[in-house]
């Protein structure tokens, strides 16, 4: 059987992702390692024989796709963040990021290792492989000698031992924290749902207005003053069925049709006057309730308050769910490809109103290659570009920070003219995890081995360093970015997630989105900034 894998590497990738997906999706009390459990089992295969290898180019293709797909979901929400806590959060990443830093020269002390050891524990552990070629090539540039290509095989064993701590140590961190602190992620979801797209248990109330403090005033002015996040759908006033708009006057007796999750109906509904049993929605004689998918290109990438519906048809968009989110439509929400819009309409627009979003399902779960292709290729091309800092220092984005820097902006800008740069929700959920299995299955089996021989005692004390390194940095990130930063611990967890396997983990654990985003605000700048430290403290310590 050993023989048959090496001599096939793509029966080993699928035996490696089939069997690895079954191995997480078993329940250890109540935790499960997802698509983590591809790169255990990777480990395991790898572990049985140095001769069993997947390709490279496998592993590069799978990282290159995942992280594009991931930068295109998160590009919004990153740009968001910075904008509005942009200082705070850049000096919180970059002092974490030599934090680690700081600890790999104190354990080059403490154990006496070489340079290129503890410069290959500091790359592996902080699973950084862009960090470990620039200081190859930094190796390659300086020593051209015997002592030269002996700092090579140190730098790349202690990479290579150091790595599955790297992996390891985040998810630790995790379950230690979360239970230290005593996590709620369904409460940080409610709070963080105006920020981030989480979803949220949506449902509709028919409300009678009695609080004189409304009389009198719109729509528009109400939500002014309340900042609720709820929408208002179907009135009924003076004896008229008609569709909320922002210049509708509220009068005593008026019911109104509210749309939103529970807790917020709740309190829009206490003062906007009492809940009744009336429902608008059940009446469907002038309008009727329909639920269709955007599949036209056009549409996608633009706000709802721009395509100026109001001004065409008589709807109103109440809802859409992406993926298995539902959230409110409001109207800066930008509406992507694949998104099930629920509205309200007159009758006689329905059909016009379907032809305009396209409402068809197959359109709306295509990739649209030319923009997919475009869009990795110019990341690729940015992550070949040498980037020299001295005569010393140089460094490249490398295969995920070129494909991930030129997502996150082609992702906040959604469109360029007839390009839609963003895709379908469902296409991209499918990209990121088929890129992932991919570069978990090749990284676990060609780390299998390194692995086992670092149970030696030259193994043990690198796996021991990069232990510290790893546990270190995740728990600083988390204690100090929740207990004085007062960042949510989703966004925190996505942040120490410096490699696949543990952001997939992170969102396994907390059941939304939120971690993606920390993930997208970290990776960039970790990155780079690795690349530049790791050189640095290899030539330091030289």
């Amino acid at each position: 059987m050993i023989a048959t894998f090496a001599e096939y590497p793509l029966l080993l990738l699928f035996v490696v992702a089939s069997v690895g997906y079954l191995f997480g999706n078993i329940n250890f009390r109540g935790s499960k390692l997802g698509v983590a459990g591809v790169l255990f089992v990777g480990l395991a295969f790898g572990a049985m024989d140095p001769q069993l290898d997947i390709p490279e180019i496998i592993l590069l293709l799978g990282l290159s796709i995942f992280v594009y797909s991931i930068g295109l979901s998160s590009g919004p929400a990153f740009f968001q963040a910075y904008r509005e806590n942009g200082l705070r959060d850049f000096i919180f990443t970059l002092s974490t990021l030599l934090f680690s830093g700081v600890i790999a020269g104190l354990l080059w002390l403490l154990f006496d290792f070489s340079a290129a050891t503890i410069t290959g524990i500091y790359t592996g552990s902080t699973t950084n492989t862009a960090a470990l070629a620039g200081v190859i090539d930094t190796i390659n540039n300086n020593f051209r000698d015997d002592g030269g290509k002996i700092m090579l095989q140190q730098v790349v064993v202690g990479y290579s031992f150091s790595y599955p701590m790297g992996v390891l140590g985040g998810m630790i961190a995790i379950i230690v924290m979360e239970r230290l602190l005593k996590i709620d992620y369904h409460q940080e979801r409610r709070a963080l749902r105006k920020r981030f797209p989480v979803g949220g248990d949506l449902t509709s109330v028919t409300v009678r207005i009695n609080n004189k403090a409304i009389e009198g005033k719109t729509l528009r002015d109400v939500l002014r003053e309340y900042d609720w996040n709820v929408t208002f759908g179907r009135a009924y006033q003076d004896g008229r069925l008609l569709l909320s708009h922002w210049d509708i006057v509220f009068n005593l007796g008026d019911l109104v049709m509210i749309v939103g999750d529970r807790e917020d109906i709740a309190i829009a509904a206490e003062t906007l006057g009492e809940k009744v049993q009336t429902a608008l929605d059940y009446d469907r004689t002038l309008y009727d309730v329909r639920t269709i998918f955007v599949s036209n290109p056009k549409i996608a990438g633009r706000s709802i308050a721009s395509l100026q519906l109001n001004e065409q048809y008589n709807a109103i968009i109440t809802r859409l769910r992406r993926g298995d989110m539902e959230m409110l439509a409001r109207g800066e929400t930008i509406l992507e490809l694949g998104d099930r819009i629920r509205f309200i309409a007159r009758r006689e627009d329905l059909k016009a109103l379907s032809q305009y979003f396209g409402d068809s399902y197959q359109a709306a779960s295509q990739v649209n290659l030319f923009s997919f292709g475009l869009g990795i290729g110019l990341g690729l091309v940015l992550g070949s570009v040498d980037f020299s800092l001295g005569s010393d220092v140089s460094f490249k984005l490398g295969y995920a920070g070129g494909p991930l820097v030129v997502a996150l902006a082609l992702g906040a800008l959604r469109r360029t003219g007839p390009i839609v740069w963003s895709l379908p929700y469902s296409a991209n959920v499918t990209l990121r995890q088929m890129g992932l299995i991919l570069f978990l299955s090749a990284i676990g089996v060609r780390s299998g081995s390194s692995f086992v021989q670092s149970i030696s005692l030259d193994g043990i004390w690198i796996f021991v360093a990069s232990a510290i390194i790893s546990l270190a940095t995740a728990f600083a990130i988390l204690l100090v970015g929740y207990k004085l930063i007062r960042l949510p611990f989703s966004l925190l967890m996505g942040m120490v997630a410096n490699q696949p396997a543990i952001l997939d983990f992170a969102t396994s654990k907390s059941n939304n989105r939120i971690p993606e985003a920390g993930f997208a605000m970290m990776f960039p700048l970790a990155l780079i900034s690795k690349i530049v430290i790791a050189q640095i403290l290899f030539l330091i310590l030289t």
